[in-house]
């Protein structure tokens, strides 16, 4: 056999083998078409004679095209480096939807079917299987639902991965007022005291979305820290040690037209290891215990308090020594430390989310980590919209 003759067949099969071992069985017709294209470039390389361009098929991959016209420029190892690159792309493109977990009637929480409270901030849903789909994985790297009719959140998607972590600390969001919004405070029942939170739906640290209305509703202290917080930790602490992307889904669960959620479906899936790492489907609770809710205003008021009593007397019946502080109504318990943002010009302070915080010059800001005595102790008074 002529020399070129048998380096010809050893490359044949090379490529042959190089392919059939990174594609899928079902992909092998795309080899015969590599394998093709090489060999008649490698015989216009080693014969010189003028060989028919062969035309790319029209739903081939980039990747192949390429190892096409490196064929019919006489390169072999060109030729060979697209038919891996072409091989690993089809094989990339193969595995994502297999491996997703499926959409079944359960794995979906709504307003008529909710998990019952039982004293847990979440419940775990469909056996802690989430349900998600190749479209969520292959459309936008983030989607947050319009507003809808009572300025409601919708649904909130996100692939998370070391591209969305934030790289940069959290700024003001108190100039969102989420539907249902209320600033009331509950001293001795609410850890941070006040018992509403402008909840991220999906968390900052995973997307570093900020004051994005869509992403923010009107959450209890409890289901921010204690129900929605775990969870946003877990995967943004697998992103970060994993560099793997985890497609993350955040739904707010409301019932009729209540302006307060009833809680957040919340669901997982990492997808380079399929779902080994990160795997989870749960309904974290809008509830803050000793507190009872009315979703359909964001009212509020203590289980022991008085029928009729509302958020509205709420400072007044923490207020149980009678005192009242400089600001107003506040809580007879001892302060502990806060952060507050002191104007040192108006010498008022705020809360760190209050929308007054951004309208204060740098060299008249002093942020501190003190009492709320100390601080009205120094001079300082509250600020009368975020009632610090």
């Amino acid at each position: 056999m002529p020399q070129g003759s048998r380096s010809l067949s050893a490359l044949s099969k090379s490529v042959w083998e190089t392919a059939a071992r990174l594609l899928p069985k079902r992909s092998h017709r795309v080899v015969a078409a590599l394998v093709a294209v090489v060999v008649l470039g490698s015989t216009a390389g080693a014969v010189g004679s003028a060989v028919a361009p062969v035309a790319p098929r029209p739903e081939a991959p980039v990747a192949a095209q390429q190892a096409d016209r490196a064929a019919q420029q006489g390169d072999a190892d060109a030729g060979r480096e697209a038919a891996e690159k072409a091989a690993a792309d089809a094989k990339a493109g193969d595995e994502p939807a297999a491996s997703l977990p499926a959409s079944t009637p359960s794995a979906k929480v709504d307003g008529d079917q909710l998990p019952s409270y039982d004293g847990s901030p979440y419940s775990v849903v469909n056996d802690n299987v989430p349900a998600f789909s190749a479209d969520d994985l292959n459309g936008p790297p983030e989607t947050y639902a319009p507003l809808d009719g009572l300025d409601r959140c919708g649904v909130t998607l996100a692939v998370v991965s070391r591209d969305t972590i934030p790289t940069e600390k959290r700024g003001s969001i108190g100039m969102v007022k989420p539907s249902g919004w209320h600033t009331v405070r509950y001293d001795d029942l609410v850890e941070g005291k006040y018992l509403y939170n402008r909840c991220h739906l999906i968390g900052y640290q995973l997307t570093a979305e900020n004051a994005n209305q869509r992403n923010l509703i009107t959450g209890t202290r409890y289901l921010n820290v204690k129900g929605m917080l775990p969870f946003e930790e877990r995967v943004a602490s697998y992103v970060k040690s994993t560099g793997n992307r985890v497609l993350y889904r955040a739904t707010p669960v409301f019932v009729g037209s209540e302006l307060v959620a009833r809680g957040v479906q919340l669901e997982a899936w990492s997808v380079e290891d399929k779902g080994q790492g990160v795997s989870f489907n749960v309904f974290c609770h809008n509830v803050q215990p000793g507190i009872a809710i009315d979703y359909a205003t964001g009212d509020s008021a203590r289980e022991d308090a008085k029928p009729g009593q509302s958020s509205a007397d709420a400072p007044a019946a923490a207020a149980r020594s009678g005192q009242a502080s400089a600001a107003g109504d506040h809580s007879g318990v001892q302060d502990s430390a806060q952060d507050y943002v002191l104007n040192t010009n108006t010498h008022k302070f705020h809360r760190p989310d209050c929308r007054h915080v951004d309208q204060i010059k740098p060299h008249n800001r002093r942020d501190v980590h003190d009492t709320r005595d100390s601080v009205i102790g120094q001079g300082y008074k509250p600020c009368k919209k975020c009632n610090p």
